[in-house]
C-alpha cells in the first residue's frame, strides 16, 4: 500500500496558471564526530514550502504524472518539477486559480526575462543622463565679452 492518498491527489485538479503551495519533506544527512573519534551519520527530516505558478502538467493522472512550478526568488527564476504521487510531498494546496489559454505556459520564462532587461535598461539610462552644470549670469557675460575680442 502506498503512503500517498492516490484518490485525493487524482482529484486535485491542478491546471496551468494556478498558484500552488507544495510542502515537501527533505531528508538532511549530517555527519558528527563521536567521543571515540568515529564519524556517526545522522539524518533528520524537515518540511520545505515551495510556492509558485504551475507552468505545466504532464502525463495527466497517471502514476508518473508530474507538474512544473516556477517562482522568482531574489530576482532569479527557479523551477521545480514535482512528481504528483511522490511520498516526499506531504501536501499540495491550490492558493489561487488562474485562467490560462494555453496548456503549457513556457512563454512566461521569456516574458519575465524581458521585464528584467527592461528594468535594467531603464536604470542604465538614468545613470547615463547627468545634469548640466549651471552657469551664473556674470560668468556668461564674461564668456561673451571674451569671445568678442
Amino acid at each position: 500500500m502506498s503512503p500517498v492518498k492516490m484518490n485525493e491527489r487524482k482529484g486535485l485538479d491542478l491546471r496551468p496558471g494556478d498558484i500552488v503551495r507544495v510542502t515537501q519533506l527533505i531528508v538532511e544527512r549530517v555527519e558528527k564526530k563521536k567521543a571515540d573519534k568515529k564519524m556517526e551519520k545522522q539524518s533528520r527530516t524537515r518540511e520545505q514550502v515551495f510556492e509558485g505558478l504551475v507552468l505545466a502538467r504532464k502525463h495527466g493522472g497517471e502514476i508518473g504524472g508530474t507538474f512544473t512550478v516556477r517562482k522568482v526568488t531574489s530576482g532569479v527564476g527557479v523551477e521545480k518539477i514535482f512528481p504528483l504521487y511522490s511520498p516526499n510531498i506531504s501536501k499540495i494546496e491550490v492558493v489561487s486559480r488562474g485562467k490560462a489559454r494555453r496548456a503549457k505556459l513556457y512563454y512566461i520564462r521569456k516574458k519575465a526575462a524581458k521585464e528584467v532587461s527592461k528594468k535594467m535598461k531603464q536604470e542604465r539610462m538614468a545613470v547615463v543622463v547627468a545634469p548640466e552644470p549651471e552657469v551664473t549670469p556674470t560668468e556668461s557675460a564674461d564668456v561673451a565679452a571674451e569671445s568678442l575680442t
